[in-house]
Order: structure tokens, then sequence, then C-alpha cells
């Protein structure tokens, strides 16, 4: 784990506080989206496709603030969309460092070296890269030419003036692990902090259908890396439990309260990855009205193949409370990458009609900015 001490500290404290309060549903990441528009359209994303007048619709400052707040979260993610397009992104992230929650700017780069100066280096602080493996895998996947090395040169930009640098990297099909492996030794040798790595969750509204990996595969590819880099000294931005789950030795449910998502059309049901279940005007009127137990990959078809982090990282850190000898364990050997597997989720939902593809049209354009 390349998470350092202080950050740590701050968010096991947040933990057992939790516990001590006998608190059983609480925020671990907000997931802030304060805009839709982006300056790309990737095959596998599904957070793009709207109308115009959505994409430009933007979460003021103030906002964003009060959703921290009302939240309470020890770290906030802020997606997109592309971030950097937002003009009070500055302030935004200011006020987050401010309030000494550790903030992930999570960006595709091509606009952090014309905006980095607008930034301050603060150990709160961490611009999040989007990098979905090496040059020919993240061109192909965000569907433009060139954009990989000029995420690379942000990088090292960002690198030199002292900020912390993580890369985000999500894996679609046809990935081989040992491309992966090497992908993730060159990401070290850039001097990142580490990589956040995870299947692609298959949005009914991505423009490609074609792109995402079932659960069972996922499972074998990540068995794969993890064998590479039995011999590789890679920091990746998990606990064990979940790497151990990405690898078939978890049988975990989803914790989609941990990762909350506030964005223009209020507190998004149930999750960061499902957009058409509804939203309420306030973080507690999330947690009380959401029916929670209708998702989930064994009650809910739009979720059978999801093992994102986004889902799955909160319920490895309860299982790591709950079970720190285990997650000890794990830590020290790594993932286990022979013999069997847990067994797939019983699929409550089997004898229901498969749910109809959305076929909203695609936007393909590109957005400057």
């Amino acid at each position: 784990m390349s998470v350092p001490l202080r950050q740590q500290i701050a968010v096991g404290s947040y933990l057992i506080k939790q516990k001590l309060k006998g608190v059983k549903k609480y925020p671990l990441v907000l997931m802030l989206e304060p805009l839709f528009q982006c300056n790309l359209a990737c095959a596998g994303c599904g957070k793009i496709d709207y109308p115009d007048e959505i994409l430009k619709k933007r979460l003021s400052a103030e906002e964003c603030l009060q959703a921290v707040d009302e939240c309470g979260a020890p770290m906030v993610s802020i997606p997109g969309g592309e971030p950097l397009i937002h003009k009070e992104m500055p302030q935004i992230v200011a006020g987050i460092v401010a309030r000494k929650k550790f903030v992930y700017l999570c960006t595709n780069a091509l606009l952090l070296k014309k905006r980095i100066d607008d930034y301050q280096p603060s150990p709160y602080l961490t611009f999040s890269v989007h990098l979905d493996g090496n040059q020919e895998r993240h061109d192909t996947s965000v569907c433009q030419d060139g954009v990989f090395d000029k995420a690379v040169e942000a990088i090292k930009l960002a690198l030199s003036k002292g900020f912390r640098v993580t890369v985000n990297c999500t894996l679609f099909q046809g990935e081989k692990d040992q491309e992966v492996a090497d992908f993730l030794d060159y990401a070290m040798e850039l001097g990142v902090e580490g990589v956040t790595i995870a299947p692609g969750f298959s949005y009914e509204h991505a423009p490609q259908q074609d792109v995402f990996i079932n659960s069972k595969d996922v499972k074998e590819l990540f068995r794969g890396i993890f064998r590479l880099g039995k011999k590789r000294d890679w920091n990746l931005n998990h606990s064990s439990l979940y790497l151990d789950f990405l690898a078939g030795n978890q049988n975990y449910d989803c914790t989609p309260w941990g990762n909350p998502t506030r964005n223009v059309f209020g507190w998004q049901k149930p999750c960061y990855l499902l957009a058409d279940e509804g939203y309420v005007n306030s973080f507690q009127e999330l947690l009380d009205t959401t029916p929670w137990e209708k998702y989930g990959n064994s009650s809910n078809p739009k979720c059978a193949n999801c093992m994102a982090h986004c889902g799955f990282e909160a319920t490895a850190v309860e299982d790591m409370l709950a079970h720190p000898v285990k997650a000890l364990l794990t830590s020290i050997r790594g993932p286990k990458t022979t013999g069997d597997m847990m067994p797939e989720p019983v699929l409550q939902y089997q004898a229901q009609k498969t749910p109809t593809i959305s076929t909203i049209p695609v936007r393909t354009e590109i957005v400057d900015s």
C-alpha cells in the first residue's frame, strides 16, 4: 500500500471513530462530480452522454464544499467529466485542502500543464492521472492519438513541482497480464506515488459495450498480473483484501454508501456507477431512502459483473477492521494466485428478463477547452 503515513493515520482514526460510535453506514470517499463535460470521448465512459444543457451545468464551489461538509468523508475524489475544465476548481480544491480532507483530483491531464500553477503542492492534494495502460492501449481507450504522451509529460511536470501524483488505470476487454505488468513497471519508473487499478464498469450508456470484462475473466486476469508482480515492486493504492478480491479469493457484497456521489443532479442513488436510479437532495436522505438491498452483483443485473473499487474497496476495509490478522497475512504474502476461487454470487434475478441496453445516441465530438 503506497498511501503516506499521515493519510493512513487520519483515515484509520476516522474508521475507529465510526466503529466506536456504532455507525453502520458511513462514507469513506466522497465522489464529487462538479461537471460531466469532458475534452475526450472515451469508449468505455458512461458519464458524458448527456445533452448540451446538462454538459454545461456546474456545481458551484459553495455547493461542492457544502457536500464535503455534509458527507464528512475523510477523502474526496473529484472525477468527471474533466475537472480541470471547471473554472472554480482551484477554489474547490483549496477549500477541501483547508478542511484537511484528502482530495484526489482525477484528470486526463490534457489541461494540467496549462492549469498547474492554479494549485499548490500539499499533502492533502493528489493529481490522479488517467492512464489505461501503455501508449497504444491508452490512446485506443480514449479514442484519440497522442493523449498518452501528453499525460506522461504532465505527470513529470507535476512531480517536478512537488505534487503528489498517482495513476488511475481501468482495465478493459483484451488486456494481457504481461502488458499490464509492464505498464505497472513503467508507472513506477515515472515516480508516481501509486496506481489505482480496477476493471471497467459496464455502463449502459457507454459508446462501446464490447469493451468490458466479465467477473470470471477479471479474476483470471488479475491472478496473472499478481503472479508476475510477485517479483516486482509495485505501489498499488488499494487495501490488500481488495486486491485479493480481484484475484477471486474474497467474496464480498458491494458497500455503495462507502463512496457516495454528489453531482449536478443531486446525491445519486445508489452509487457513482448507476446513473438512472434517481437522486435526492441530501446525504442523509441518500442513506435513509435508498433501497440498498436491491443493489449488488447478486441482486441486480446492472451490477452483475461489477468489481470496481468504488463499490468494493469500502467492503474490503470493513473486512480488514473485522479481521486484522487476515488482512495482515494477505498484505505480507500478496493475493493468492493459484487454487480454487471463491464461488460466483448466486444470481437472485436469473429468472428475470435481461434488461434492455439503452439506445441513447452516442456523443462523439470532442469538447475544445
